[in-house]
């Protein structure tokens, strides 16, 4: 198997800058999208917190 043809600082440093620009942008986009799924989350527990009082009005108006 041959061996890789060396690079440069210049082409190393480039490389590493790239890859630092798309890790950059692949962060916004996690937290863009944690972000999104914390809003449902607190959409979705205060559906269930209205679910629970109705049940436990609905649970105190019954007869026993």
């Amino acid at each position: 198997m041959p061996d890789k043809p060396q690079r440069t600082t210049d082409e190393r440093i480039d490389a590493l800058t790239m890859n630092l620009e798309l890790m950059s942008h692949d962060i916004a986009e996690l937290k863009r999208v944690v972000e999104i799924d914390a809003e449902n989350i607190r959409a979705l527990a205060n559906i269930a917190g209205a679910h629970q009082s109705r049940i436990e009005a609905l649970e105190s108006d019954r007869p026993s």
